[in-house]
């Protein structure tokens, strides 16, 4: 789903080399996947996890033709902590530490808040919300104790402003961006940054699949480029923070968007 005006992705500047990055919800099409290989560009060695055994499998054959070598492939459902601990020792078991952990799990759909159910409310919330923290948890009492390390959150534009049949997503990115800053000004001290992104709208085949096109096409349209961004885009923005060059960015929520409210 790419648009005829969106630019070509630039050169990797190997901003991540010799980098171990974690990327959670990797499998698929989107924002995950586009950050896993945008990493794997800018040198790191990169695990992926995804509670999608199939897509994860994909992913990763996918990912090693770009590399040359298979990455690390852990099923993971961000909403057990058992599985999200065992997701966090596998890696430090792979690569000897973990440098990157981008937390890309999140949960959507579409409900106005008259008819909402708690099963609804609270099954987007554990995955985006809560699954964010189980896993910058686990990170965590990993990197503390080495001084060093960075983790990126996925948030959301629909953290700032409204958009109906939204509330419990919104909410749930606004308590990522929370979350965001002060588990940053708590993790500062001990050498390890936290910031966030805070897409749009990012165009790719998996979201067609799932969402009414109009919609689709009047959010685009609201941006300042008239268009969606490409998951490449955001992966950018992910991959800057996540490298040295975002040295002193610490608990920032960046706008991959024009429609920050």
């Amino acid at each position: 789903m790419s648009d005829p005006r969106s630019p070509e992705p630039p050169p990797a500047r190997g901003l991540l080399d010799g980098r171990t990055v974690l990327v959670t919800a990797a499998a698929g099409t989107g924002i995950g996947f586009a950050t896993a290989r945008r990493c794997v560009q800018e040198g790191a060695r990169v695990a992926i996890s995804d509670r999608h055994e199939r897509r994860l499998t994909e992913a990763a054959d996918q990912l090693a033709e770009l590399a040359g070598e298979r990455p690390l492939a852990v099923p993971c459902d961000v909403t057990v902590e058992d599985q999200v601990q065992e997701m966090v020792d596998a890696v430090v078991a792979g690569f000897g530490h973990l440098d990157v952990l981008v937390n890309n799990a999140g949960l959507g759909g579409t409900a106005d808040v008259v008819d909402m159910t708690d099963e609804q409310w609270l099954r987007v919330l554990d995955v985006t919300l809560t699954g964010t923290f189980r896993c910058t948890r686990a990170a965590l009492r990993h990197m503390m104790p080495r001084g060093r390390g960075a983790i990126v959150n996925n948030a959301s534009v629909l953290g700032w402003r409204a958009q109906r049949g939204q509330a419990h997503y919104a909410a749930a990115k606004a308590g990522v961006m929370a979350l965001t800053r002060c588990a940053a000004v708590e993790a500062a001290t001990a050498g390890v940054r936290i910031n966030a992104v805070a897409p749009s709208i990012a165009a790719h085949a998996n979201l067609v699949k799932v969402t009414d096109e109009a919609l689709l096409a009047d959010l685009a349209g609201r941006e300042a480029f008239g268009r969606a961004a490409e998951p490449w885009e955001v992966a950018n923005v992910i991959v800057f923070l996540a490298s040295d060059y975002a040295s002193y960015l610490v608990g920032e929520v960046v706008s991959v968007s024009s429609q920050r409210a």
